[in-house]
């Protein structure tokens, strides 16, 4: 498959994703394309059939309104007639602020739904700035539940019943469509994806990269550290949506390692209802969406798929031939063919 295959008009690429209807399966999740105006149109024009927006960071927040009520006080006690002293608040514009106007702008831009997304700490904040997006115009929320549970004294228990609580907190906050974008790292991710939905999710994204900190020798200081994805990232959360497919009552969506058409493809066939681009995007521009959408739709027609709905989770764990091909199986034939190909 080519950029330059011919899009084939009688494939049916519409899907639902959050009881949204979309034009086709692909969305551009969070990232800097979502955060400016212009690349957010570039985008749609390219054909993205949605957006999820940058994150907003409950510490970001309060940071900013800690700073804010620092400024208000500086200087309170200094001579009285120095007004200058003082910080003009009524222009200040928070973090929040900011997001608000984005999210707001996003939406008079574009005719495509706008999902935002939000990152918190406490179940309040998560609460009161989930009520504002919605109240911005948000389409639907993308809860970022991005945590390390690095305190020794806290089970594995404790950290999932938190975030059960959380979602039942959030989702009855809102009447927009709620997705819950998860890690891998649960001692039974499939259990607990089902608490989350039960908990309210309408949608899972699968999944959250946890971006590992690096250790420079020479300055002996903890680094961050971020990498694009690559291809090979995509299998894990391809497993997952294979397993989940059909097993749970929520849209899926697949996130990390998406670059082409052929990947797409993957994502569908395995029963995710979209599949979620950053890196390929910020690699290759958004004309991109147009590339990636022509290989999806030269590979259906090759395939004798007429539409997104009928290939949909037809490689799912539940209608494969082989379903232990998702679990130890797939374990014992990598490895045994791998070493088999050296003899």
């Amino acid at each position: 498959m080519t950029a330059e295959s011919t899009v084939i008009p009688d494939f049916d690429l519409t899907t639902t994703y959050l009881g949204l209807t979309l034009r086709s399966p692909l969305v551009a999740s969070s990232g800097p394309l979502t955060a400016r105006v212009d690349s957010l149109r570039s985008l749609e024009q390219a054909g993205i059939a949605a957006v999820v927006l940058p994150s907003l960071f409950e510490e970001q927040v309060e940071y900013e309104d800690m700073e804010a009520d620092r400024l208000s006080d500086f200087s309170t006690d200094s001579n009285p007639e120095a007004s200058s002293y003082f910080p003009d608040m009524g222009e200040y514009e928070s973090v929040a602020d900011r997001y608000l106007r984005h999210l707001e702008e996003a939406k008079k831009a574009l005719s495509i739904p706008v999902i935002a997304s939000l990152n918190g700490v406490t179940p309040g904040g998560w609460v009161r700035y989930a009520r504002l997006l919605e109240r911005a115009g948000a389409d639907a929320l993308e809860l970022n539940l991005y945590g390390i549970a690095a305190d020794i004294d806290v089970t594995g228990r404790e950290v999932e019943d938190d975030q059960v609580e959380l979602v039942d907190l959030v989702k009855a906050s809102l009447s927009i469509p709620l997705a819950v974008k998860i890690g891998p790292y649960y001692s039974a991710l499939g259990h607990q994806a089902a608490r989350i939905i039960e908990a309210g999710a309408d949608g899972l994204v699968l999944f959250n990269r946890f971006y590992q900190p690096d250790i420079d020798p020479l300055t002996r200081k903890v680094a961050p550290a971020l990498e694009l994805s690559s291809a090979a990232e995509l299998r894990l959360p391809l497993r997952w949506t294979a397993i989940l497919s059909g097993r749970v009552e929520a849209s899926l969506a697949v996130t990390t390692g998406v670059h082409t058409g052929a990947d797409v493809a993957r994502c569908l066939l395995a029963g995710a209802d979209v599949a979620m681009m950053t890196s390929a995007l910020l690699v290759n521009g958004p004309e991109h969406v147009t590339a990636v959408e022509r290989e999806l739709v030269a590979w259906a027609a090759e395939s004798g798929f007429e539409s997104v709905a009928q290939l949909r989770g037809s490689v799912s764990q539940r209608h494969v031939a082989d379903p232990s091909a998702f679990e130890r199986a797939n374990y014992m034939a990598a490895l045994i063919g791998f070493t088999s190909s050296f003899h």
